[in-house]
Formats: structure tokens, C-alpha cells, sequence
């Protein structure tokens, strides 16, 4: 026989799976992998891989061999002196921060990542340029010294806007440290000790009572009654039984391990009212140490927004260097002297570079997510308002997401009738009979057979809302018997409860016994509740109607039938009976002994059954919908149990009414799932024990060919596994989820969505965009406003890059044909910085088109911010016609002075000479060099009010890209009006306000200069209108493909 290895639990980190079967020459099996597990971390060019497991095997260990292991004893605890020794070896128990980023190394990423760059090799250029200049000539223009200092300046002013953006997230390892006990109760030396929790160290006996959280990873030693509340850990939103018993191999599942962190929240008043345990990790070895390294270790990605911006400045480099080198050539051929030639070169790459866009971009992404705020989703990264349109995965979390983290009565059965519950807040419109006598002792078996009480003054605190200190189970059953019945307190104390034995995991039932408030019946009543087989086993009859009847198999059957279809809904269901103890045999001075058990248990009487569920928010369902429709594809990720995620995955529409699973299409035909044809199944849940079996290419079989998928039984790390696997499929994921486990996995995908009400701080601090109300719907809401953005930005950008062809043609005419400068630097950078800005902001603000809700995701690879048809329509069709309007407005202007355009060819060099004062015009007229200076301000200020007027006209055909200006409506965004007033108001003030200041380069320009640029301006309009009609009149036809931006 081959000798097995022994094994050893190995919790992974990583997506490779946990064990590997290698097959060596000598025969003989072996694992492999354990070592192998890790966390790969994606940098810049290459993955780094490191080793962090957990090796757990304590949970299967006895009493004896824990104390031989970890030298301590169950009863008298560690030694102070061993203690201190282990506290110096492993150190504290607290989780180690990771290295932080410099606060300044943080604010200078800001001043040069994406298009920052650009604007600072402009701005180094123009510096470059006026070196050049002053090294010929030491009275050389300071223009492009100011040039240069304003785009340093936009960079560093709206770097400390996004700097201010980013320092508002606070660091995710403090929210770790904030769920960390401050206390711990310890025996050492033989004696009880309150201690720091920080002290603690493997092997230390430690106690825990009901409310506290566990301190450290411990094994437990003895409890009775112990539930905690795993939720935030492990996504289960049930509290689970934990008790000295080893149940499982896995140790996640084991019912003898408590995880650090989590909570206790009850245990039983007998015997001493504590759980026993003993420390088996402490800090970082901990399972949250894991997750919480994990989150941290885990890089952000580029955005999508930031990879569009990155690739829209690579555009618009190569083209700003392509024209830039072209021209340089062409100037040199034209023996333009070296120098003046680098000088034009220069020129030319700055007047490319669109110098307020980074502003206009930064604002933009500002305001909406200003906006999305108000709608409950609040941005924490700016680029994020963008990256949550792109989704084309959401994959989320059940607990406390699409459900709303409590759980409530959603049916009972009884008198052979399934009722549904009322699920509401206030559980008001009960359907069932509430007179009916079977009603009133179910009622009473709720009310009496529960230990949970409501927290102390709570009085104006609405029912649903008052907070209760234990099971949720057991919190449901209190609330929703004090809305129907009224003061449960009261309704005990008339009832008084002589004995009790707790729930536990062995009996699998919870009973007590009372004295009753009818006086004239002075039997002890027995209630009891639990698993509702284990109840029917010890019923001998059922109440129908308010009376007993035998339990014969039909009415058994009745019950089956009942239970299995609450159960297949997912819901938890208790059943419930009661037994009137003969007085005779019990008086009301019988002494009760619960070990004993002296009192009967059996041939007790059947009254009904009772299910519970974390109901779906009633907003959910519609919210799929729209998501579906969006061609947004919703995964549910959860660490609950297969069949209760499958029903609220059905209830809320992420697997569809008619869609069904291999299982149910084997269950529906009778035969083997192994003879299921796979493709016939529309919908799959996956669990977690299934997923770490899969290789990542079975896995991406899973996400490709599946439209509907639920993960169910996941571990944090299987979280992170389903989000790589997502984003191989070259879609954009954003991950939602509240819990401590869900971290990881919202660090690493593209966007990040915590709850803002029921989310812990650590899964707040990973997220990207935190819902104030925890809504899942709204989403829904941020995706819209995410999709709109993107068309607004690219609506931005166009409207941006088409006066780039009109401020850069006038430096190419200069060295080509030879005309004195049309505009100058200055001039250039109050249309970008000055009469555009406003107007371009004022785009943010458009409507959506009526398709944005109803397409795909865009593509992240194909759906560019900047692509070819943008690029071209904006440089070649609107920019060149704007240039040509431009040159109109300048060309008039020194033709109503005396320069014809055939005079002004080639006239540049003697323009320019400083010496020549008698320089003729076409009419004859001499001109100084002063008053050739202040024509040549004139003309750049027709040229600027040429630009301005039609950048006016693009403007308002920016609103839409496929619509009609009228089917979208020329005053539904009044913001685009505000922008127009402001680039009139602007360009009144820099001709007639500031053209005195000479420095500025402006003049005060003839009025009817202004109008010259008119017919242009219509032109446009009408040119872009006829553009649209024919994309909507010939959808998918060449014009629509290389027309539609």
C-alpha cells in the first residue's frame, strides 16, 4: 500500500488551487501545492509571488495534544515568564500597517501622471523656445516664458485638486485595527486577568461571554450555546454554532474555531455563561491578518478613464510631433535658418497640446460625482465616476447588498396552510387569520420559547429599529412577535419561565417551561422549537383548527410536503410544539433538573412550522433588470448556502424565472447530472469547494458560456480568484460588498462599491465609491451617470481638438506662405484657458441621448474615449472649417487696412525687420514698425473672435452625437447657454476691456469684425446636421461607422 502524507489544511491566497496530485516514478502519490499557494501581484512588467499560508490542524487536535503543542494548561493557563517569552518571539497581537506612501511622493504622482505629462513638455518646451530666442536676440518676446509658467501652473493647480480627492480616503489597514478588542479576559498563573488584547499570545486560556468579539484565533474548549456572528468574515448571514466538537476537515467550517474579530453573540446562562478557548494565532497570522494582508497587497489597476486619457495623449503627442518634425523639415528646406526652424517645431507641438482640457476633464469628473452624491453614491476616486459606466460585471455580494441584513418571518404553516408572512417594515398586513386558535398557540411558542430581549431605552424607537442583543434568528422572531402581539416583555413576565434548555447543536432544539396567565388552568406549559424533524419526532399529535389531532401519516405527509417547499425556497424553517404538563405530576413547586431532563419529551403536540430569510431589498429586482438590459451581466458572489443563494438569486432576477441549472434540469428529467447536456442549462451555481477544484480555464468556460452565475460557499480568497477570472474575460468588474471579506476582492477589481450604512470601515477604505444607503439600485444610477460622463467627455474632447486645427494652421501658413503671424501664443492660451473653459464644463451638464440605458458596454479595447472617426471629424471636417472661418476674419481685417491677401504672401521677413519703417501696403500706404505691431495685434484678435464665434457653433452641435440638436432640445441644459454668455463676456473684455494692455497682444476690434465669422458658424451647424440624419437614416452603413464618434 501507498503511505499517504500526512495532511495538513492549507487556507489559499491565490488563484492556483490548494492541492496538486503529482504521480513520481517510485509510485507513490504525493500532494504538492501547499507550498505553491500565493498571491500574485501585478506591477508594471512582472508579477511578484510570495508565500503566505495557513497551516491549520488544531481543530482536529485533542485537549491533550493542544497543551502538548503549544505548552500551556486548560486549566491554570501560560506562566507570565512563558507569556512575556512568546509575546518577544511572535509579538504583539495587532495587525502590522503596511509601508505607506509619502505624503509627497502621493502629491507628485499627481503633478505627472497621464495627460500632466503633456502639459509639462509643453510647458519645458516654451521654456526651451525663449532660451533659444535669447540666445540670438537678448530683447526676445517673454511670451512663451508665460506660456510655459501657465501650463506648470494648470498642472500643479489641478494636481492639488486631485491630490485634495484622494487624501479624503483614509487607509485601509486602520479600519482593520478599529474591529480589534481592546480587552481580553486571560488565565495566567492559575488566575483570571484582564489584559490588553495585544498581549495575548498563542496558547493563552482566554474567556469570552455573549457581545464581545473573539480576541485572537481560538480554539474553543467548552461553551454551551454559542453562536457568532461569522457574517463579516465569511458572508454567512446566519450565526453559527460553535461548540468543543471537530466537524469538519476545513477549518473555516469546523464548528471549534472562533476567527479573531468576529463577534460572540450569545452563549448559554449555563453553566458559567463564557466560551473557553485557547489562542491558536494572534495578529497577523490570524485569518483577518491573512485578508487584511491580502487587501493590501493587492495593486490597483489603471482605470479605464485613465487608460483612455493615456491614450488620448499619445494621440495627440504623436500627431502634435508628427506635424511638428514635418514642418520643421519643410521650414529648413525653405532655408529657414536651424534655430528659427526648432523654434517653429516647438511652436507647433504646444499649439497641439489642448492646455485647459486636464482642468476641464478634472472638473468634469468632479461635478458628477458632486451629483452622484446626491443620489447616495459617494466617488472616493474621481476616475471611478467614469469606470462604473464601463461595467459590464457586477459582481456582488448577497449579505446585507442585494438583501437587507436581517433576518424576517417570511412564511408560517399551519392548520395545513402555508401563509405568507408580511416582509415589510412593519409586518402590518398579515394575511392569515389572527383569531384563529391554532394562531394563538403557535404565538405563544414564539413569544415564550426565545431569549433575546430588546436593548434598554429603546421606547420611541421604532420596532423594526431597536436594536437586540443576539441570534438573528431569534431577533426576528421577537420583532415580528411584538408587532403582532404587542409587548412581548409583558406577555413573559405573565408567563413566567421556571426552566429552560438552551439550543445547541447536538439536541437541535431550545425548550423552557412556564407558568401561564390563566388562572384558571394552573398546568406548567412546555414550549419548544427547532429543526422541524427533530420536533416531529417527539409529537404524537398535531393541532389543526385549535384542535389535537393523531399524527398519522397523512398528516405527516402534509407536514413533508410543507417543509420541503419552504426549505427549497431557502429559508431557514423552525418548527414548534407544546406539551401542557399534567399538575398532578407537576406541581408549581416541582424542582426542574435540565441535565436530567426529569419531565416528559416526547408525545408532545405539533402546531406549525415557521420560515425565515434575509429578505432581497424591494428595489433589487428592477435594478437586475435595468442591468440586464444595460448588458450588464450581475454575478452573485456570497459564502452562504447553495440553495439560499439560488432563491434569493431567483427572487431578485439574477437567474430568471425560466433559466435553469445543470442540477434542476437533471432533477426535472430524473437522471444523472453527468447526462445533462451543459449547453441546455442556462444558469449555474458554483461553490466554493467546486471552484478551488477548477483550473482557471474551466473557470473561464464557466463566465463565458453562463449568463447567469451564482458562487456560492466563497472564501475571500476565491473573491479574489472570480474577479481575475471576470477581468480575463476582458470585462470591466465592479465588486460590491460590506463585509471585512469582501476587501480584497473590492481592491482589485476595476471598481470598488462598499455600503456606506452596514459596511465595515475596512471594505469602505478598499471600495472606489461607497452607497450611502446601501441600495444595490443605486448602482444603477452610477452606471448611467458613468455612461453619460463618458459621452459628455467625449463631446469635451471634440469640442476641444477642433480649434486645435485652427490655432495651429495660422504657425503653418506663417512658414510656409510667408504671412505676418495670424495669432500669437498668448492669444491661444485665452481660448484654451480663458473663453473655453466654461463652455467645455458646460458639457458635463448635457442630458443623456435617449440609447445611453439601452446598448452595451463599451469594449474597453475597442470603445475608445479618442478613436479614429473623433479624431478626424474634429481635425479634417469642423477644424479645418474653422480655420478657413478664421482666416476670413483675418484676411478682411487687413484688407480693410490696406494689405490685400496677395500682398501679405511672402511679406514675413520684411514684417518683421525692426529697422524697416516705410513698409508699403497694397494701396501705396507706409507702415512703421509700431503700427505693422499693432495691425498685427488686430489681426490676432479677429483671428481669436473668428475662433470664438464658430467655437460658439460647435458648441451646440457638441450636445448630440447622433441626435438632432432639436430632438434633444436647445434649452434642456442651460449650463451650454451660461458657457456661450461666457465666451462673449470674455471676448468683449479682452478686446474692449484689456485691449489697452499691450503686453496682452489684444485691441479693441470694429464691432462688425465680430459677424464676418457668422455664415461659418452656420455652416458648421448645418454641415453637422445633415451628418446625424444620415447615421440615424443608415444605422450600421459606412457613414455611421466612420461618421459617429
Amino acid at each position: 500500500m501507498h503511505q499517504k502524507t500526512p495532511e495538513i489544511y492549507s487556507v489559499e491566497l491565490s488563484g492556483t488551487k490548494d492541492i496538486v496530485k503529482t504521480d513520481k516514478g517510485d509510485g507513490k502519490e504525493k500532494y504538492r501545492g501547499l507550498k505553491n499557494n500565493c498571491l500574485e501581484l501585478k506591477k508594471k512588467n512582472h508579477k511578484e509571488e510570495f508565500q503566505k499560508e495557513l497551516h491549520l490542524d488544531d481543530h482536529k487536535l485533542s485537549n491533550r495534544e493542544l497543551e502538548e503543542k503549544y505548552g500551556t494548561d486548560i486549566i491554570m493557563g501560560l506562566s507570565s515568564t512563558r507569556a512575556a517569552e512568546l509575546l518577544a518571539r511572535d509579538g504583539p497581537n495587532s495587525l502590522t500597517p503596511p509601508k505607506q506612501t509619502p505624503e509627497i511622493v502621493k502629491f507628485l504622482k499627481q503633478m505627472v501622471g497621464g495627460f500632466s505629462i503633456l502639459l509639462w513638455v509643453g510647458a519645458f518646451l516654451c521654456w526651451i523656445a525663449y532660451g533659444i530666442q535669447y540666445s540670438s536676440d537678448k530683447s526676445a518676446s517673454l511670451n512663451n516664458v508665460y506660456l510655459g509658467c501657465v501650463l506648470g501652473l494648470v498642472v500643479i493647480l489641478t494636481g492639488i485638486f486631485a491630490y485634495y480627492q484622494e487624501a479624503k480616503s483614509t487607509n485601509i489597514m486602520s479600519s482593520f485595527n478599529k474591529m480589534i478588542p481592546q480587552q481580553a479576559l486571560v488565565i495566567r498563573d492559575s488566575e483570571k486577568k484582564t489584559i490588553p488584547s495585544e498581549q495575548l499570545v498563542v496558547g493563552d486560556i482566554v474567556e469570552v461571554k455573549g457581545g464581545d468579539q473573539i480576541p485572537a484565533d481560538i480554539r474553543v474548549l467548552s461553551s454551551q450555546g454559542c453562536r457568532v456572528d461569522n457574517s463579516s468574515l465569511t458572508g454567512e448571514s446566519e450565526p453559527q454554532p460553535r461548540s468543543s466538537e471537530f466537524t469538519h476537515e476545513n477549518p473555516l467550517e469546523t464548528k471549534n474555531i472562533c476567527f479573531y474579530s468576529t463577534t460572540c453573540l450569545e452563549v448559554s446562562t449555563s453553566p458559567v455563561g463564557t466560551v473557553t478557548g485557547m489562542v491558536i494565532n494572534t495578529g497577523d497570522r490570524t485569518i483577518i491578518g491573512h485578508i487584511a494582508s491580502l487587501a493590501s497587497g493587492v495593486g490597483n489597476e489603471k482605470t479605464p478613464i485613465a487608460i483612455e486619457i493615456e491614450h488620448f495623449v499619445h494621440i495627440v503627442a504623436g500627431v502634435a510631433v508628427s506635424i511638428g518634425i514635418l514642418f520643421f523639415i519643410i521650414a529648413v528646406s525653405l532655408k529657414y535658418r536651424v534655430l528659427d526652424s526648432i523654434i517653429f517645431l516647438i511652436g507647433i507641438i504646444v499649439a497641439n497640446v489642448p492646455e485647459g482640457l486636464l482642468a476641464t476633464v478634472t472638473v468634469t469628473l468632479s461635478l458628477t460625482a458632486k451629483r452622484m452624491a446626491k443620489k447616495n453614491c459617494l466617488v472616493k476616486n474621481l476616475e471611478a465616476v467614469e469606470t462604473l459606466g464601463s461595467t459590464s460585471i457586477i459582481c456582488s455580494d448577497k449579505t446585507g447588498t442585494l438583501t437587507q441584513n436581517r433576518m424576517t418571518v417570511a412564511h408560517l404553516w399551519f392548520d395545513n396552510q402555508i401563509f405568507v408572512a408580511d416582509t415589510s417594515e412593519d409586518h402590518s398586513n398579515q394575511v392569515f387569520d389572527q383569531s384563529s386558535r391554532t394562531w394563538a398557540s403557535l404565538s405563544k411558542i414564539i413569544t415564550l420559547c426565545n431569549r433575546v430581549e430588546f436593548k434598554p431605552g429603546q421606547e420611541n424607537v421604532p420596532i423594526m429599529k431597536k436594536a437586540v442583543i443576539g441570534d438573528a434568528s431569534e431577533t426576528a422572531l421577537l420583532k415580528f412577535s411584538e408587532v403582532i402581539l404587542g409587548d412581548v416583555m409583558e406577555i413573559r413576565k405573565r408567563n413566567r419561565k421556571v426552566a429552560e434548555i438552551p439550543f445547541n447543536s447536538t439536541n437541535k432544539f431550545q425548550l423552557s417551561i412556564h407558568e401561564t396567565d390563566d388562572p384558571h388552568d394552573k398546568r406548567l406549559l412546555m414550549v419548544m422549537k427547532g429543526a422541524p424533524e427533530r420536533i416531529l419526532e417527539k409529537c404524537s399529535t398535531i393541532m389543526i383548527n385549535g384542535e389535537e389531532h393523531p399524527l398519522d401519516k397523512s398528516t405527516a405527509k402534509t407536514f413533508h410536503t410543507a417543509y420541503m417547499e419552504l426549505g427549497g425556497l431557502g429559508e431557514r424553517v423552525l418548527g414548534f410544539c407544546h406539551l401542557y404538563l399534567p399538575a398532578d405530576e407537576f406541581p408549581e413547586t416541582y424542582s426542574f433538573d435540565i441535565d436530567a431532563m426529569n419531565f416528559p419529551t416526547s408525545s408532545l403536540c405539533f402546531v406549525g412550522l415557521l420560515s425565515m430569510l434575509d429578505p432581497p431589498r424591494s428595489t433589487v429586482p428592477d435594478a437586475v433588470t435595468k442591468c440586464r438590459s444595460a448588458g450588464i451581466k450581475v454575478i452573485m458572489v456570497t459564502g452562504d448556502h447553495p440553495i439560499t443563494a439560488k432563491a434569493i438569486a431567483k427572487s431578485v432576477g439574477i437567474i430568471s424565472a425560466n433559466s435553469e441549472t445543470v442540477e434542476d434540469i437533471a432533477h426535472r428529467l430524473n437522471i444523472a447530472v453527468e447526462q445533462v447536456n451543459k449547453q441546455d442549462a442556462k444558469a449555474a451555481v458554483v461553490t466554493g469547494m467546486e471552484l478551488k477544484d477548477m483550473s482557471s480555464e474551466q473557470l473561464d468556460e464557466i463566465l463565458a458560456n453562463y449568463q447567469e452565475i451564482v458562487f456560492a460557499r466563497t472564501s475571500p480568497q476565491q473573491k479574489l480568484i472570480i474577479v481575475e477570472g471576470c477581468q480575463r474575460q476582458d470585462a470591466v468588474v465592479a465588486v460590491t460588498g460590506d463585509g471585512v471579506n469582501d476587501s480584497p476582492a473590492l481592491k482589485k477589481a476595476d471598481i470598488g462599491i462598499a455600503m456606506g450604512i452596514a459596511g465595515s470601515d475596512a471594505a469602505k477604505n478598499a471600495a472606489d465609491m461607497v452607497l450611502l444607503d446601501d441600495n444595490f439600485a443605486s448602482i444603477i444610477t452610477g452606471v448611467e451617470e458613468g455612461r453619460l460622463i463618458f459621452d459628455n467627455l467625449k463631446k469635451t474632447i471634440a469640442y476641444t481638438l477642433t480649434k486645435n486645427i485652427a490655432e495651429l494652421c495660422p504657425f503653418l501658413i506663417y512658414i510656409i506662405v510667408g504671412l505676418p503671424l495670424p495669432i500669437g501664443t498668448i492669444t491661444i492660451l485665452f481660448i484654451d484657458l480663458g473663453t473655453d473653459i466654461i463652455p467645455s464644463i458646460a458639457l458635463a451638464y448635457e442630458k443623456a441621448e435617449s440609447d445611453i440605458m439601452n446598448r452595451k458596454p463599451r469594449h474597453k479595447k475597442k470603445d475608445r474615449l479618442v478613436n479614429q472617426p473623433l479624431a478626424v471629424y474634429s481635425y479634417l471636417h469642423i477644424g479645418l472649417m474653422q480655420a478657413l472661418g478664421a482666416f476670413l476674419v483675418y484676411f478682411t481685417v487687413y484688407a480693410q487696412e490696406g494689405f490685400l491677401p496677395c500682398t501679405l504672401m511672402n511679406l514675413r521677413v520684411e514684417w518683421e525687420k525692426d529697422y524697416v519703417n516705410d513698409l508699403e501696403d497694397s494701396y501705396g500706404q507706409e507702415w512703421t514698425k509700431y503700427q505693422r505691431e499693432y495691425l498685427e495685434w488686430t489681426g490676432y484678435t479677429a483671428f481669436f473672435v473668428g475662433i470664438l464665434v464658430q467655437q460658439i457653433a460647435d458648441l451646440i452641435i457638441r450636445k448630440t452625437r447622433r441626435n438632432s440638436i432639436f430632438q434633444q432640445g436647445l434649452f434642456r441644459n442651460k449650463v451650454i447657454w451660461v458657457g456661450i454668455a461666457s465666451q462673449i463676456i470674455i471676448g468683449l473684455i479682452l478686446s474692449y476691456g484689456l485691449g489697452s494692455v499691450t503686453a496682452l497682444s489684444f485691441t479693441m476690434l470694429r464691432a462688425q469684425y465680430w459677424f464676418v465669422a457668422v455664415p461659418h458658424a452656420i455652416l458648421i451647424w448645418v454641415y453637422d446636421e445633415v451628418r446625424k440624419l444620415f447615421i440615424r437614416l443608415y444605422p450600421g452603413s459606412w457613414w455611421d461607422k466612420n461618421m459617429y464618434y
